[in-house]
């Protein structure tokens, strides 16, 4: 696994060893910040359900302000902790041990990228009501192709859908249509 892009471009990253946990492909990582790319600089981005942390670096590569990495596995944790350091970016990035859907939404974050267990299909669900009562302007949500998202989660509306094979992107926003961010 490697940062695909920015100022960490073709760093290899450590992976969460077993089964536990699944990376998100490189070509959905690049698909996913392509979409992103006009309003990454600057923002607070959270990736829920971290894993290695691959993602969230990902942002921080592509110049997010800070990165707020939400995982429960203590072997995620170390994995990304590790790939923090080799990176030397442990001031951007804040590390928070607990169950994403519970913690989500204490965050003010301009983008959350959330990727459950693909077992966990409530999940999703309970994250993006908790995110549509905050002020989290775009949620991303990494899923099976399969599993049918809701339109609509309170105020925030899905606006777009990327699919790779078994895996989807399913963009949500409450912004006006106008706007230049995804």
């Amino acid at each position: 696994m490697r940062v695909i892009a920015g100022k960490f471009r073709s760093r290899r990253l450590l992976s969460v060893p077993g089964l536990d946990v699944r990376p998100t492909p490189d070509r959905l990582r690049e698909a996913l910040f392509n979409v992103l790319t006009p309003c990454i600089e600057d923002a607070v981005f959270v990736d829920a359900y971290a894993g290695s942390g691959a993602v969230g670096i990902e942002a921080l590569s592509r110049g997010a302000r800070q990165v707020i990495l939400i995982e429960k596995s203590a072997a995620a944790l170390k994995a990304i902790e590790n790939n923090l350091a080799a990176l030397g970016i442990g001031r951007e990035a804040v590390m928070v041990r607990g169950n994403a859907a519970s913690l989500i939404s204490k965050y003010a974050a301009d983008i959350v990228f959330l990727d459950p267990p693909y077992q966990q299909t409530k999940a999703y669900a309970d994250c993006l009501e908790a995110l549509a009562k905050g002020t989290c302007q775009l949620a991303i949500a990494q899923h099976e192709s399969r599993l049918r998202l809701e339109d609509h989660y309170e105020s925030l509306r899905k606006y777009r859908m990327l699919k790779q094979g078994d895996n989807s992107l399913s963009f949500f926003d409450r912004r006006p249509a106008a706007d230049e961010c995804p």
